[in-house]
């Protein structure tokens, strides 16, 4: 077998590298671009880590012209990078051994709305908002919303959630079928549109959370909910940030079919009141939405607004028009910026982790006792539903001794989730930030990952250095 991409010698690599570039350039012009400004971008991460940028970026429009960008690498043993919108937060999209970054975002064609059968097929560079106003007028709608305005491919290779996870599912829930590059260069279709099939293996899951590590996938089949009859939805605050999540417990359990259910402690929500403008009880507060008919929604609400209740939550604030609605969502979505005005010129080292619903309490308040424990700043906020919480440490990180405490701080909480039968990233991926984990979270079945990586990519081209070495 030809020599891996990361095995190769310097003065080796910079040839392949300077060969690829220049039958690229030949072929696609100025859809072809070197320009160290514009490859830091396509290496940037928006997080704390380093970028190391690719050494240049191609711009294709067709499943096509990437199986021929993908084939051209392959023969050189040049490094593929996928590039969405550069919204990941692990530095998925850094490229540590260099090569070439596919940026996608041309590739952005809704292909077909299948309305009857609720499922829409789309090209990978297509982002969720763009999808949604284009569903606007067919009453449907994709319901996946990590917040950032990513493309929908890139919310597949990291197998993106969000705020509605808890009712609708994260991206491997959605995600019917996938057209993909693989890293030999051909195209493979991973299932048609049956909303079941027991057809061999599940590419699908394979390819969705693979993080480009197996291929790049060019286009997507997603399965669509119908726009609810009804919303409603509110902010309630807590005591204290254990009674909040204690709330959280008891409406899942409850089998409350809550839309969305997001948990701001109180330095969060002293951050979004200034960065978004609202007025909220400086508290730890939840975040709620029901969907569904008008009697059930009234229903839903009503019983949560008991459950609330019960552990010192109160005055439940409704959100009755969608405007406001909107206001409180968007507010929900910047509270990372609104996190970063906490301490100006500081940079803000994000984490998630999950654990299963019974441990959420627990963890979190272990968590707040450990970042005051250390003299931390670092906002906690969560998909709590799902049993799954971020934090934003904000660091200056010309400091070592502060970026070394974030550090350690992260591993603690990833070991802590782990310990708890959890997972070290709910929804970020593993990328480079979280590849010490991986370990410690799966044992062996790490092994069986590489085994698969080293049958369907030999010779280590497809995004390098992500998820595991090999």
């Amino acid at each position: 077998m030809a020599m891996s991409t990361a095995g190769q010698t310097a003065n080796a690599r910079g040839a392949a590298v300077a060969t690829v570039i220049d039958i690229l350039r030949q072929r696609f012009g100025e859809r072809l671009q070197t320009s160290a400004a514009l490859c830091a971008q396509h290496g940037h991460t928006t997080t704390w880590m380093k970028t190391e940028a690719p050494d240049a970026v191609v711009f294709p429009e067709s499943t096509e012209e990437v199986a021929e960008i993908v084939r051209i690498c392959a023969d050189h043993l040049v490094p593929v990078i996928a590039f969405g919108t550069g919204t990941s937060l692990e530095g998925h999209v850094n490229a540590p051994h260099g090569g070439i970054s596919v940026d996608m975002s041309r590739m952005d064609r809704i292909i077909a709305v299948h309305a009857e059968d609720l499922d829409v097929v789309i090209e990978a560079g297509v982002t969720r908002k763009a999808l949604n106003d284009y569903l606007r007028d067919t009453g449907l709608f994709f319901p996946i919303d990590p917040g950032a305005d990513a493309s929908l491919g890139g919310m597949a290779s990291t197998r993106a959630s969000g705020t509605n996870a808890v009712r609708y599912g994260t991206m491997k829930d959605t995600v019917l079928g996938v057209t993909a590059v693989m890293p030999n260069g051909e195209i493979v279709r991973t299932a048609r549109r049956a909303k079941k099939s027991a057809a061999g293996y599940d590419l699908t899951r394979l390819m969705v959370g693979a993080e480009g590590t197996l291929g790049i996938i060019t286009e997507l089949t997603l399965r669509l909910a119908g726009i609810p009859e009804a919303i409603a939805g509110g902010v309630c605050p807590f005591p204290d940030i254990e009674s909040a999540c204690n709330a959280v417990i008891m409406t899942i359990q409850s089998g409350i079919p809550v839309a969305r259910i997001e948990l701001l402690d109180e330095l969060t929500v002293k951050a979004c009141n200034a960065y978004s403008k609202l007025d909220l009880n400086v508290a730890p507060t939840l975040f709620v939405e029901f969907h569904g008919s008008e009697p059930g929604v009234a229903e839903q609400s009503e019983r949560f607004g008991e459950i609330a209740a019960e552990f010192g939550g109160g005055p439940f604030d409704w959100a009755t028009r969608a405007e406001d609605r909107s206001r409180l969502w968007q507010a929900r979505h910047d509270a990372y910026y609104a996190s970063l005005a906490l301490r100006p010129g500081a940079k803000g080292f994000s984490t998630d982790v999950c654990v299963p619903i019974s441990r959420l309490a627990e963890c979190v308040a272990e968590t707040a006792a450990d970042i005051e424990e250390h003299g931390l700043l670092a906002p906690i906020v969560g998909h709590v539903g799902d049993g799954n919480f971020h934090t934003v440490v904000l660091v200056d990180m010309e400091n070592e001794n502060e970026v070394a405490e974030a550090e350690a701080y992260v591993s603690r909480l990833a070991l802590r989730a782990i310990a708890m039968d959890g997972t070290c990233t709910g929804e970020h991926g593993i990328g480079q930030g979280k590849m010490k984990y991986l370990a410690a979270e799966l044992g062996t079945g790490v092994d069986v990952m590489k085994a698969i990586k080293r049958a369907i990519d030999p010779d280590n081209i497809m995004n390098p250095g992500k998820i595991f070495t090999v």
